[in-house]
């Protein structure tokens, strides 16, 4: 029991860490598409960089438990942003799920935020 716990925190960094980084790297492939939508949606698609930046070294951090606390409540942050934004048609089924969907992760990482990275994890060892 007590080495699922201590596995616990890394899996748990990373499947939360995952998902930020796979849109990141997405958004690289799709960028001309991803900089339409930013736009259509009233964000200016010159933040895309930035973003991309973001969702790639974040969740790294996270994922590592390097500053873990602070990488998880940025990506909250960013992840509450991006669903009052991108997807507050709650008219809109789909939108609504991944509406939920934003809001869940947020939670988690709040949680993050709140009990540290764990024992495996760089936080401690700086």
């Amino acid at each position: 029991m007590f080495r699922f716990l201590n596995l616990g925190a890394p899996l748990g960094r990373t499947l939360l860490g995952g998902i930020f980084l796979l849109s990141g790297l997405t958004k690289i492939g799709a960028y001309e598409a991803t900089q339409g939508y930013m736009e259509a949606m009233g964000v200016p698609g010159a933040l895309l960089p930035a973003v991309i930046a973001f969702e790639i070294l974040a969740p790294i951090a996270l994922i590592v438990g390097f500053y873990a606390r602070s990488a998880a409540f940025l990506l909250a942050s960013f992840s509450i942003l991006t669903a009052l934004i991108f997807h507050f048609n709650f008219a809109d089924q789909m939108q609504t799920i991944l509406f939920l969907k934003n809001m869940s992760i947020a939670g988690g990482l709040l949680f993050l935020t709140s009990a540290g990275p764990g024992a495996i994890s760089l936080d401690p060892r700086r």
